[in-house]
């Protein structure tokens, strides 16, 4: 983002999410750019302006001033050339500048009229004065002409006074050049409270990173993938221990994966479960992990039992079959707490309850008048949330009622629908489309479904419906579509905004989907708050949402509190069915050699970077001198050090050539002498005018 101010040829440049404001100068010749100041700011920019010109503080030589956009502040930052301040007008510095006043009407320019803006002087004496409106004078007409309100009431604005902006924090100690700080203000606190309030709250999630684990945790080389399941199936579900992805095979055929087991699948068939008719959904029992549970488009439901290990041989034959809905089945969901405990929805417009420990039917809920898009279980297990083609959201008390104890109007866009429960049970978000086929989010409160929707999101253009996963710790909801490369990630509060976006996970591929594993599986040292399994064309992959901290050593514990252990079943089905309600323990994820943040010892906070003023500090000759020499001796070495030839023993006795013998004048030594040498001495000859030392021997 390039700020340039034509007075002094000063060229401000900044990028988006950067750290750094270059400071260059622009010149006619070469060299046309040369650069004054590289300003490293405590946070990353947002956005960057130039302050007029009109608003700078002569008084301490300053020539501009930039107000830097951050994530939840405003950083006015100020160029000052380090002369004598308040003694004189600097001319050399301030050249006239371009007023307020319009040269001219839009009328006036499309007649061909080519006028500029008359420039006006800095000097403190010469300035334009803005008359000052009396108590009466509140309309924009009573004002001066060619002066705006803003211009008129300048003493109002603390950034355009020179009082304001009177010194920088730091102050610079060089005699040349340009200097850039920041400016003091008078109530850092207050400001950003109030910087806060006008920008909105922010997530401490909002940087959430979402990244594909190791190639040694995939699962590759899968074929026939079924990629095209109703639009009420996730497309794949997995557990803790097993992913169960459906095959493109005649007969509806499932294959399962263990997760412990990574790497390149056989190019030969794999073991599956066959279930005879096409698969319109299927689930895994969260209280048993070799238990899956599939519903068929001849209106069954069948439970198959997995095998320790993993499938060794292909399944034909299910554990129970359910039969009671006379049309094909949308959708089944297991019950949170209760054990056995199953729900289903299908073309026949009912919603039933299964013990699947008994087999039986036990509840048939009506009221629907289109197809049931999905469903879901409130947090405490009472309460069943539908959400209909014909564009209402019911609310069913399946031990009190078979009719919807409340219902409210919905997404008016007919293509699907998702509905979960959020913040503790007390709203219900919905995704689906509006009239526009749009991809919508959509609040409602659990108390008040008539009432409408709370607030919404609008998140894309896209077929596929948005499937939602909420992690009821964090309060984050994790979004995204069969089909889709990108991950959407929110905080949800229950008061507004209601939706903060934090930043996104874009894979390179389209997948089939994400499904989200236990949260014991999460690596809570590197502060990861999410894991799920992604479904690629042809692999399986596990991947991690972290949030970046700088104390990693601690324990995170305020994005990690105590979890829910919602893999285990608080009480049975018939208990639950005879009105009794059940609630999940809840374990810490802290391990035992970390030390919750909480708790950690306060530290004086540091500055992440020196002052400018450290860098464009200006050393004398002499100083540079000392610097230049230390270098040099510093690089190469104590010349006293002995050399590493004197270490060497001498050669042996029977070698030892006698010096006496040796020829008067130079010494000439072959190849063939070379060959056998260990090493050649230097020795003084007999009427030799240069004395031999250590310095000659280096030399040679």
């Amino acid at each position: 983002m390039p700020l340039f101010d034509p007075d002094s040829g000063l060229l401000v440049v900044s990028g988006n999410g950067e750290s750094v404001i270059d400071c260059f100068e622009v010149n006619s010749s070469e060299p046309f750019l040369s650069q004054v100041s590289h300003c490293l700011t405590d946070a990353s920019t947002r956005g960057v302006a130039l302050v007029p010109k009109l608003a700078l503080d002569i008084s301490c030589c300053e020539v501009l001033r930039l107000m830097q956009l951050t994530d939840n502040v405003i950083v006015p930052i100020s160029y000052q050339v380090p002369r004598k301040a308040g003694q004189d007008f600097h001319a050399d510095l301030y050249p006239d500048t371009a007023g307020q006043t319009p040269a001219m009407t839009a009328e006036d320019w499309w007649k061909g009229e080519n006028k500029q803006v008359e420039r006006v002087s800095l000097h403190p004496s010469k300035r334009p004065k803005p008359a000052t409106p009396s108590a009466q004078e509140t309309k924009p007409k009573d004002l001066p002409r060619g002066k705006s309100k803003e211009e008129a009431s300048t003493s109002s604005s603390p950034l355009t006074t020179p009082s304001s902006s009177a010194a920088p924090s730091r102050s610079p100690s060089s005699t040349s050049g340009l200097s850039s700080g920041f400016l003091p203000s008078p109530s850092p606190s207050q400001s950003s409270r109030a910087i806060q309030s006008m920008l909105g709250p922010s997530s401490k999630f909002r940087h959430i990173q979402g990244a594909v684990l190791h190639r040694d945790t995939h699962i590759t080389n899968l074929r026939g993938l079924h990629l095209t399941t109703p639009g009420e199936c996730d497309g794949f579900c997995a557990n803790g221990q097993r992913v169960a992805v459906p095959l493109a095979i005649a007969g509806g055929q499932i294959a399962v994966f263990e997760l412990s087991q990574p790497g390149k699948l056989p190019d030969t068939a794999l073991p599956t479960i066959q279930n005879s008719v096409n698969v319109a959904d299927f689930c895994w029992d969260p209280f048993d992990n070799h238990k899956l549970v599939v519903a068929g488009d001849d209106a069954k439901i069948r439970v198959w039992q997995i095998p320790k290990g993993g499938l060794t041989e292909t399944l034909t034959e299910p554990e129970c079959v359910l039969r009671g809905h006379t049309e094909k089945i949308y959708s089944i969901k297991f019950h949170p707490h209760a054990s056995g405990l199953l729900v289903s929805s299908s073309y026949d417009l009912t919603v039933r309850l299964w013990n699947l420990e008994k087999g039986e039917e036990v509840k048939k809920l009506s009221g629907h008048q289109d197809q049931i898009f999905g469903m879901a279980w409130s947090p405490d297990g009472k309460l069943l949330a539908t959400v209909c083609k014909d564009g209402k959201v019911r609310l069913y008390d399946p031990r009190k009622s078979t009719l919807p104890i409340q219902e409210g109007p919905g997404p008016e866009g007919q293509r699907g629908a998702r509905v979960v429960w959020v913040c503790g049970g007390k709203y219900l978000l919905v995704s689906g489309f509006d009239s526009r086929s749009e991809r919508q989010l959509y609040l409602f409160s659990a108390e008040s479904l008539a009432s409408g929707s709370v607030a919404s999101a609008p998140a894309d253009v896209s077929p596929s419906t948005l499937i939602p996963f909420y992690d009821p710790d964090t309060s984050v909801l994790i979004l995204t579509g069969k089909g889709d490369t990108r991950v959407y990630i929110y905080e949800i509060v229950p008061e507004a905004p209601y939706f903060m976006e934090c930043s996104s996970f874009h894979s390179s591929e389209p997948h089939k989907g994400l499904c989200f594993l236990p949260k014991t599986e999460c690596d809570v040292r590197d502060v990861e708050v999410a894991r799920a399994v992604r479904l690629g064309k042809t692999t399986i992959e596990p991947v991690a949402f972290k949030v970046p901290r700088v104390k990693k050593e601690f324990f995170q514990d305020d994005v990690f509190p105590d979890t829910a252990v919602w893999w285990e079943a608080s009480l049975t089905a018939a208990a639950w069915l005879s009105g009794s309600n059940g609630q999940h323990r809840k374990i810490s994820l802290r391990p035992k050699d970390m030390m919750p943040v909480s708790e950690a010892p306060k530290e004086a906070p540091v500055r992440k970077y020196l002052p400018s003023s450290v860098y464009l500090e200006e050393k004398t000759d002499e100083q540079k001198k000392e610097e230049l020499l230390s270098a040099m001796v510093a690089k190469l070495g104590n010349r006293e050090d002995p050399l590493p030839q004197e270490s060497y023993e001498g050669v042996d006795d029977e070698e030892t050539t006698n010096t006496q013998a040796l020829p008067r004048g130079p010494v000439r030594v072959s190849a063939a002498d070379t060959g056998r040498a260990c090493c050649i001495c230097i020795l003084p000859f007999q009427g030799a005018n240069v004395p031999p030392n250590r310095s000659s021997s280096r030399r040679f």
